[in-house]
């Protein structure tokens, strides 16, 4: 449960959505935090590729460096958290080892996290930046989907098929979900 937006004992929360590139996250992600601040919530969205272009530009996207990557943001978002915001995250999190990672660093902090499953074709249809191309034409090496694995999550987190919901039903099933934990 959320909780009670005009309670003050509300802790934080982190909400951690994943998928591929081009998957739809930062877009449920920022539609999500919009809904949750109209109704008096504390809300702060943290994306991958800002993260990327910002705190975390000093790695790139070996294994080692996708770990330290993801060990940042997470912990960023339980810094947040524990000061009582929900944080809505977007990060491709290609691997289950990182997902673990993400539950070994939020240990202490109330967290959801929610699969973005959009198949390769629709991600690639999607990628307005071309980078599906890109990296099927070998100019970006270990892109997720491409040249580098996306591992599919176990059953115990909620899927969202934007295949085949509109924009609106992931949102809205996404904050169902998180309403009712």
């Amino acid at each position: 449960m959320i909780g009670n937006s005009n309670n003050n004992n509300v802790k934080g929360k982190v909400i951690w959505l994943f998928g591929r590139p081009c998957a739809g996250k930062s877009t449920i992600a920022n539609q999500m935090a919009e809904i949750l601040k109209t109704k008096g919530y504390p809300v702060i969205t943290l994306d991958g590729d800002e993260l990327r272009a910002t705190i975390n530009r000093d790695l790139n996207f070996s294994p080692a460096d996708r770990n330290e990557n993801i060990r940042r943001s997470a912990e960023i978002a339980g810094i947040v958290a524990r000061k009582g915001f929900i944080v809505v995250c977007s990060f491709v999190t290609p691997t289950n080892l990182l997902r673990h990672l993400i539950s070994d660093v939020l240990q202490d902090v109330a967290f959801e996290m929610i699969y973005i499953n959009t198949t390769l074709d629709e991600c690639k249809r999607r990628d307005t930046k071309g980078q599906y191309r890109e990296a099927e034409e070998g100019f970006i090496k270990d892109f997720t989907g491409i040249g580098s694995p996306f591992e599919e999550p176990p059953e115990s987190n909620l899927r969202v098929n934007t295949d085949e919901l509109k924009i609106e039903e992931a949102v809205e099933k996404s904050l169902r979900y998180v309403s009712a934990k």
